[in-house]
């Protein structure tokens, strides 16, 4: 029988690399699928409904709400984001560990409605190397490094929270420790509880 998948929530500093481990790690490893959120907006060029997201109208969106069809959703710049629960659930059954890739709040609703999730939080060595990262992007001003650094220190009051710490320093060694992390997590006795049940069940016999 194929064992049901794990539902990963990943967080991170902005400029930890989260985008870039989690794209390696599914490229790397075909047990895993990244979850695919709804939302009110619009597609951009190239994107594709069931590919990048699920565009919904916005009656479409908070009918999902109203019908609690969703793990979690915000409202980010007047249009609705959220993970389906249907999609999320048919990749877990399949036996796929689903990583969903979101914010802290987010993802803290998410641990709260579904304890059995697991919850990584990636950062940099050091906030030097996080600024580093930042500036290095090219794209963004001062102003708006200084934001995300302000975030982080928001976020940094709550990692503790999170199960694991992901220290993204070299990206093929964090892959390797997320892998790791995600599989012997597999094993915890409270995953297990059927196979468990079977031994009590079979030493009764003896």
């Amino acid at each position: 029988m194929k064992k049901k998948g794990i539902l990963v929530v990943v967080s991170g500093f902005s400029g930890a690399g989260k985008g870039t481990l989690m794209k390696a790690l599914l490229e790397r490893h075909d047990n895993y699928a990244l979850s695919i959120s709804a939302t009110t907006r619009s597609p951009r060029k190239g994107e594709v409904h069931g590919r990048e997201y699920f565009f919904k109208t916005e009656a479409e969106f908070e009918k999902m709400i109203a019908n609690e069809e969703l793990i979690e959703y915000a409202n980010y710049v007047g249009n609705y984001y959220g993970t389906p629960h249907d999609y999320v659930e048919s990749m877990l059954m399949q036996g796929k560990d689903v990583i969903l890739e979101i914010e802290m709040i987010g993802a803290l609703k998410v641990k709260e409605k579904y304890p059995d999730t697991l919850l990584l939080f990636v950062t940099p060595p050091t906030i030097a190397e996080l600024r580093r990262r930042l500036v290095g992007r090219g794209t963004e001003t001062e102003e708006v490094i200084k934001g995300r650094i302000d975030r982080a220190k928001e976020e940094a009051e709550v990692i503790d929270k999170y199960d694991y710490l992901v220290v993204n320093d070299n990206l093929n060694q964090a892959i390797q420790r997320v892998h790791e992390i995600i599989t012997c997590e597999h094993d915890r006795s409270f995953r297990n509880k059927e196979f468990i049940e079977d031994i009590k069940q079979e030493l009764k016999g003896e």
